[in-house]
């Protein structure tokens, strides 16, 4: 029986400097950490790839997990720019807040970038903003109007 969404994964360049991020300026916890060198078998078997290494962390923010990657071996591709929210592939993360305008406020003030500020929807507030990698923050507020 499936119980329900664990975990998202987004993998990075420099872990390290993820973790600053989604600890820092977004409030996470690091739940733990693992790593794994080449030529463990278990890990290319479930990562589906060849001689893998990498360091990871799994971080928590209220009953919610991310899961961060940095990948030693194979050598990943690098991204050029900001991935566009329309590309196949996990569009965004969405971290639902209260009152939207002070945390949008204190996060831009910590120097993440955002889209545009907060805008008005039917149920709240919702704005697109972009991690330390690039990849799609939102943050949304429901209003109950």
């Amino acid at each position: 029986m499936i119980k329900g969404f664990h975990h998202a994964a987004v993998s990075t360049a420099d872990l390290d400097r993820c973790v600053a991020f989604y600890t820092e300026v977004l409030g996470c916890e690091v739940a733990w950490t693992f790593s794994w060198p080449t030529g463990s078998g278990a890990a290319d078997a479930i990562t589906g790839l060849r001689d893998s290494s990498a360091r990871a962390a799994m971080l928590k923010l209220g009953p919610s997990f991310i899961e961060v990657f940095e990948f030693t071996t194979p050598i990943p591709r690098t991204v050029h720019g900001d991935r566009p929210a329309c590309d196949h592939g996990i569009s965004h993360i969405c971290i639902e807040v209260q009152d939207i305008q002070r945390e949008y406020a204190r996060l831009l003030a910590a120097g993440m970038r955002f889209h545009c500020p907060p805008q008005s929807q039917d149920t709240g507030w919702v704005t697109y903003g972009r991690d330390c990698d690039g990849n799609i923050i939102e943050l949304l507020e429901f209003t109950g109007t």
